[in-house]
C-alpha cells in the first residue's frame, strides 16, 4: 500500500508502485508511473507520459516530466523516462522531449540538487551528480560518473564524458572529454580528473594512460587527427583509453582545449 497525504492530487490512471509515499499538495498526471517506493516529500508535480522506476526521491517544487520549453514543439507523445534511486532536490525541473516519439532519458543512482535543470531530448547515464543550479540544454549527453559543477552551463547538443568534471560557473559550449577537468568561460580542458578516476576504481595503468594521452591531445599542440593517431601508436591499449579515443573522434562540436 501506498502513503498518500489528503491533500495531494492524483489522477485516477496514474501508476503507483508498492510503498510509494506520496506528501502534502503533491500532483501527479494520468500518464504517469511511479516504481516501488518512490518518495514525494511535498509540492512535487509530475506530468506527461512519465515513468519513474524503484527508490526515487523527490524533494518540495521538483518539476518531472512537462512539455519541453522547445518553440520547434508541435505535439505528438513525448516522454520522460527516469531509473531508479536518483535523487531530485528542491526546484529541479525536468523536461520532456520534443518531438513525437522521443524521450528525455535519465539513468539511475544520480543526484540532482537543487534548481538543477534537464532539458529537452537530453540523455544522463548513471552515478552522476549536478551541482545546485546546474544547467543543460537540449539534446546534451551526460556519461556514466560525471559531477557538473554549481550554475555551470551547458550549450545544447554537448556532450559530457565518462567521469569528467565541470567546474562551477563554467559555460560549456563544447564536449568534454573523459577522465578530464574542465572550467572556465567558455570552459576548456584543464588536466585529468585524477581523484574521480581514484574514486572509481580505475587502475595506475590506466590513470597513467590517460595522463600521457592528455599530453598529447592538450599540450603538444597537434591536431586533433593527429593527436589521436598518436595516442592509438605510443598509449597503452586499454579500455579507458578507447573509450576516450573512441568519445574525442565522434565530436561534432570538438573539444574545448
Amino acid at each position: 500500500m501506498s502513503a498518500i497525504h489528503p491533500t495531494a492530487v492524483i489522477h485516477p490512471q496514474a501508476k503507483l508502485g508498492e510503498g510509494c509515499e506520496i506528501g502534502p499538495y503533491c500532483v501527479i498526471g494520468g500518464q504517469v508511473e511511479l516504481g516501488p517506493r518512490c518518495r514525494l516529500h511535498s509540492h512535487v508535480v509530475i506530468d506527461g507520459h512519465t515513468r519513474l522506476g524503484a527508490d526515487n526521491e523527490l524533494f518540495p517544487f521538483a518539476s518531472i516530466g512537462f512539455k519541453t520549453q522547445d518553440l520547434k514543439w508541435k505535439g505528438g507523445v513525448t516522454r520522460t523516462e527516469i531509473g531508479d534511486h536518483n535523487t531530485f532536490r528542491e526546484h529541479v525541473t525536468v523536461h520532456s522531449a520534443t518531438s513525437d516519439g522521443d524521450a528525455t532519458v535519465i539513468g539511475s543512482h544520480n543526484n540532482l540538487l537543487a534548481y538543477a535543470h534537464v532539458a529537452h531530448d537530453c540523455r544522463l547515464g548513471s552515478h552522476i551528480v549536478m551541482s545546485n543550479v546546474g544547467t543543460l540544454a537540449g539534446h546534451v549527453v551526460v556519461e556514466d560518473h560525471a559531477i557538473v559543477g554549481g550554475l555551470a552551463a551547458v550549450h545544447q547538443f554537448c556532450r559530457i564524458g565518462r567521469m569528467s568534471i565541470i567546474g562551477g560557473c563554467s559555460k560549456v559550449v563544447q564536449d568534454v572529454p573523459p577522465f578530464m577537468m574542465a572550467d572556465g568561460n567558455p570552459a576548456s580542458t584543464r588536466t585529468v580528473n585524477k581523484v574521480g578516476m581514484e574514486r572509481n576504481g580505475i587502475s595506475d595503468e590506466a590513470q597513467a594512460a590517460i595522463r600521457q594521452a592528455f599530453k598529447i591531445l592538450f599540450r603538444e599542440g597537434l591536431t586533433i587527427t593527429n593527436a589521436l593517431a598518436q595516442i592509438e601508436k605510443d598509449v597503452a591499449d586499454l579500455p579507458e583509453l578507447r573509450h576516450l579515443v573512441q568519445f574525442v573522434r565522434a565530436s561534432e562540436r570538438g573539444i574545448g582545449k
